[in-house]
This record gives structure tokens, sequence and C-alpha cells, in this order.
């Protein structure tokens, strides 16, 4: 890997108006960036002999910054005349912005040689490709990254749209590659890893937009985020990368937990959130050692992954899913359950909760009616869970056939949803929702009606985003007692945590957490 400074944080400022440019500005720097990048192209009624001597003179001139103009079909919104944009960037060259940032299809030896008797010592120049539809071969980037270096760039910039996680490799390759710096970035959701790891691969920088603050690429985390959640200022080559594999996986609050019990006992790790389409290819293509060393894995991969295993712990086989995913010292994968023991507890608790103690070698979930809505991954933890502990269950899935597998697999019966509806053999009874009917942002529904959650004594439901979810709502409206999903978050989290590390888990400060951030 080449060795270069620490990777910067860059913040975009996108405003319209030289007065907005300079509180932006204030802010960037209160919120720990490193620089800021100045998007001309944003900017209304721009004159540049005035403008950017306000911007780049009387702002702090150790806060460096990035004069950027891009053109609309290089994602920006300049569309006017190609000399007057390339005028105001050798006029910001001359007036002492540190950075200019401009495209290598338009990037020319009279451009380049028009600056060189302008620069101040501390210049550098940009030369950026942009790709908004993929992510090019390796070689394709080597041969950019080339040609951008033939340029006289002091620094090469390829940006480009992640199709699928597994994109993000190809810019990770050629950043440690790299002769020169390189700042590399999948854009969109599935890029976001690119982003928070480029310390990891030494990339020049990565950007960070202001809270409340326009984006100026999709998938674009905020510089809080970066800082605080992702603990970006920690992250080094040797960094070990854990994350939560799912489809969607952007509401998962496991970064929160993990990355700062991960801080709080100075282990060097950091926990992402990976949006993967196939389990099995992102599990191959990111290999190593150091990367993907542990994953909690969501829906809906929690069976498929079964297939991606080495190994697979006896009662994560029983029950047909994992969600937990260790790399061994040897590369080998092993999976694991902890969602049964999370989800478990949890009702078990809330049962004792209810009814008052019960001996401790007897489950208040035995002889209990549980009724289990949805047939996947976390459907088959609690069947099974609650099996074992001598519950009577039953099943109800939106294909009826997979309710039926999962019931005589657990000695239980099977229902249709629409026959749960309607389904109160006995008073008491309890309900897991094992769902995704209700999470956010389709917050309004909700798996059951309302007047069949009278019969129930307690409601469960594994959804967390929101806490608080319609079912939960209206369960305790009928008088039914409710534990939130946040309880199997945390309790499955310590084991997972321990999986990963070794340790025990910091449990005080992931129920901290979560009371703090649900």
């Amino acid at each position: 890997m080449a060795s270069f400074p620490l990777t910067l944080l860059c913040t975009p400022l996108m405003c319209t108006t030289v007065e907005e440019m300079l509180i932006e500005m204030k802010k960037a720097e209160e919120v720990g960036g490193d620089l800021v990048e100045i998007r001309l192209d944003c900017m209304k009624d721009f004159n540049p002999p005035r403008d950017l001597e306000t911007l780049i003179m009387q702002l702090l001139t150790d806060f460096p910054r990035t004069q950027h103009s891009r053109r609309v079909r290089e994602g920006g919104q300049y569309k006017g005349d190609e000399n007057r944009r390339l005028d105001a960037l050798r006029l910001a060259v001359e007036l002492g912005a540190g950075y200019v940032d401009i495209e290598l299809e338009v990037v020319a030896h009279d451009f380049i040689n028009s600056i060189q008797g302008k620069k101040r010592d501390n210049f550098k120049l940009i030369v950026s490709y942009h790709n908004f539809h993929s992510t090019p071969s390796p070689e394709a980037i080597g041969d950019l990254v080339a040609r951008i270096q033939a340029t006289g760039a002091d620094i090469a910039k390829i940006s480009t749209m992640a199709q699928d996680i597994t994109d993000c490799a190809r810019i990770f390759q050629i950043t440690v590659h790299s002769e020169i710096p390189i700042i590399g970035i999948a854009t969109g959701e599935r890029g976001l890893i690119s982003r928070i790891l480029s310390p990891k691969f030494g990339g020049y920088l990565t950007y960070g937009a202001l809270e409340g603050g326009e984006p100026s690429a999709p998938g674009q985390p905020t510089a809080k985020d970066l800082l605080e959640l992702y603990n970006f200022r920690l992250i080094r080559p040797h960094t070990k990368v854990y994350g939560n594999i799912g489809k969607p996986v952007g509401h998962s609050k496991s970064p929160l937990l993990f990355n700062a019990a991960f801080k709080s006992v100075g282990l060097n790790a950091v926990y992402l959130h990976f949006l993967v389409d196939d389990i099995e290819k992102f599990l191959k293509t990111y290999s190593a050692m150091d990367f993907a060393s542990g994953c909690s894995c969501t829906m809906p991969h929690k069976e498929v992954a079964l297939k991606c295993m080495d190994e697979i712990d006896p009662i994560a086989k029983e029950i047909g899913a994992i969600n937990n995913i260790v790399r061994r010292p040897d590369g080998t994968l092993a999976g694991f359950n902890t969602d049964y023991i999370g989800a478990i507890t949890a009702i078990e608790d809330g049962l004792r909760g209810l009814n008052g103690a019960t001996p401790a070698t007897v489950s208040p979930l035995a002889g209990k009616l549980l009724v289990v809505l949805g047939a996947g991954g976390a459907g088959k933890s609690l069947a099974y869970g609650a099996a074992q502990k001598g519950a009577r269950v039953i099943v109800a899935n939106r294909t009826f056939e997979r309710a039926k597998e999962l019931a005589e697999k657990v000695g239980g019966k099977a229902l249709t949803l629409e026959e749960v509806q309607n389904f109160h053999p006995e008073e008491g009874m309890v309900l897991a929702n094992a769902t995704s009917v209700g999470m956010k942002p389709k917050i309004e529904e909700t798996p059951l009606a309302k007047h069949a959650l009278k019969h129930y004594s307690l409601v469960f439901d594994v959804i967390y985003t929101p806490k608080d979810t319609r079912l939960l709502k209206e369960a305790r409206e009928t008088g039914a007692a409710i534990v939130y999903g946040t309880e199997m978050l945390i309790r499955q989290g310590f084991v997972q945590y321990k999986n990963f590390t070794g340790l025990p888990a910091p449990e005080g400060l992931f129920r901290q957490l979560i009371e703090k951030h649900a």
C-alpha cells in the first residue's frame, strides 16, 4: 500500500449564495471537518472576481478549500460557457484555493500550463472521473488512473455508481495500489462502505455532508455520522471490519451498538451496514481475514446464508437459519443463531413480569399457546425456541406451505394469515410477529387486526424501527403486555459480540444506547 497522510474529511457545500457558504463553512469547521468543497456550480448570480475573493481571502486561512464547478453532464449544475467556468477555476488558484477539482474529460495541457505560475506551494490539482451508471472493471479503472496521472494531477478522483456492494472492492483495489493519492468513491447506498472505509485503504479524502444539508452525491453519509457513529478517525489499514448483511439494512441500529462497544474497550474494529443482494458473492469477494471478520445477518438472507457456511452450530442447523457469521482464523465461516436466545428470553421475562415469579427450572412459556406470524429466519428461531421451552406452537405465514413445513418441524400447527385473524381457541395466548409488516417506512401497517389482540396476554414484535409499532400500540390498548423488538436486538447482540470478540458484551452500554436512540 502506498504511504499517504491520514484520510481527510471533506464537507461539500451546495449553497446558492456567498453568505450561505460562509455560514455553512463555519458549521463544517465546528463539526470537525478537515476541508470544505465549495460547489461554485450551485451558486446563483455568481460573480467570480467578487465572490471568489470573499470566499477565499476572507475565510480562515488554516481551513483549506476545494473549488469545484461541475458541469451538468458530470453530475453538477453548471450550464454556462465552458471558458468562463475554467476562467473561474484559474482565478480560484490565483487567489489561493487549496485545491481545484477538474474533470478528466476536459482537462487540457493549456489549463494546467495556465496555472503553473499562479499556484501556491500547498496547492493540489484534483483530476476526476465520474460514472453515474456503473463501476468499470479493475483494468479500466487502472487505465483511468494512469490517464489522470499523465495529466500532471496531484490527486486522482474516481467516482462510480455501485450496482452491487462488491463493486466497492474495485475501488479499494485501485486505492491501495495507486502510485498517486486517490479519492475513491462508489456512490449509492450499496457504495456506502467505500466512503466509510476510505482510511482503511489509504484514500486521500472522503465526503461527509452537513446535517440538514444537501448531499453532493447519492449515498453520502453525514460528517457527524462518520465521526461519531463510525469512529472515522480511528479507522486504519489494520482495522477489522464487521457489519450487518441485509436488504434492506439501513434501518439497523447494530452499528450504533457495536461501534460504541468497540471504542469503549479500544478494539481496532468498525461495524457497518452491508446492503447485500447476493450473500454468497459478497462473502467470496470480501474474504480477507480483516474484512468481514464477522457479520450479523438479517432478512432476507438468514436461510440462504446457511449454504455459505463451512461450519454450522447444531442449534442453528436445527432451526434452519443463522443470523451470526464468524470467520475463523483459518478463513472458514461458522454460522450461529442468536435470534432465538434474544427473542425467547425477552418473551420469558415479559411473562414473568405478567404472571409473577416462576420456578427457575420451568419456563413461563411451558404449556402456553404461542402464535408465530412469519416462517422466515426470525419465525423459525421463535418457533424452535418456544417449542424447546414447552410451548404449543402455531405458525401462520403468507405462504401456507412454509407455515406447514415449520409447524411440522416443531410439532405445532399451521394456519394461513387470514385464519389467524379469528383464531382464539383460548384466552391468554402469546403472539410473536416475525414478519416485516409495520416496519419503517410502512408504520401504518399491522399484521393482525386489533380485535384479534384481545385474546392475547402478551404480544412481541421483532421489529424495532419504529420501537412502538402499530401492533404493539394496539396490543397495549387491549390490555396485553408488550415486549419490544429492541429487547431481542439487545439480547441477541450480547451473544454476537462475544462470538465476534471473545469478550463479554457491555450490556449497560447497549441498553443505554438503545434507550437514547429508540
